[in-house]
């Protein structure tokens, strides 16, 4: 007698199927505010007498060693951020003067725009505008360079001074 075997076909059938998880996180970004002058440390402009009658003073040569670099992070729909300078006196007679250049270097973001060249006094004037989310890198060599320019305005306010010291203040505001 012959058995049969029975043959069982099982059939297994894929069925996608998804399993998941889900974590929750909080981010927090602050608000964000931080600006300095780099590389730290003062600097001397001084005019040069003439050595014939009749010139002019010789103005000094514009300092181009100072670059501000700053880190800015702005509410959401929030106001753009600029950066102002100011001195701490006036010299009769002399323009003091700086201009930002245009941001290089390693940072990134809406950086700000320069309000090109602008002549100090005691009330805070726009150096650079606009700045959104956004870092210029640190040091030299990052951010804006500025350049700081001495000029005669008025050759009847002149009078001899030896090391007055002019301070600049930079403020980073909204």
């Amino acid at each position: 007698m012959k058995l049969k075997e029975p043959i069982i076909y099982l059939t297994f059938f894929m069925i996608p199927c998804a399993i998941f998880s889900q974590s929750t996180i909080a981010v927090t970004l602050p608000l964000v505010t931080l600006m300095d002058i780099e590389p730290a440390g003062t600097f001397t402009l001084n005019f040069t007498a003439p050595t014939e009658a009749g010139q002019a003073l010789t103005v000094p040569p514009a300092n181009t060693t100072k670059w501000v670099n700053y880190t800015s992070a702005i509410a959401s729909g929030g106001l753009t951020r600029r950066i102002t300078a100011s001195i701490n006196q006036l010299i009769p007679g002399v323009s003091i003067r700086i201009q930002a250049a245009a941001a290089s270097g390693a940072g990134g973001g809406i950086l700000g725009t320069s309000s090109g060249l602008v002549t100090l006094s005691t009330t805070a004037t726009n150096i650079i505008t606009g700045i959104g989310g956004a870092f210029t890198g640190t040091g030299a060599n990052n951010g804006h360079r500025l350049t700081i320019s001495l000029a005669v305005s008025t050759y009847a306010n002149l009078s001899a001074h030896t090391n007055t010291p002019i301070v600049i203040t930079y403020t980073i505001t909204e």
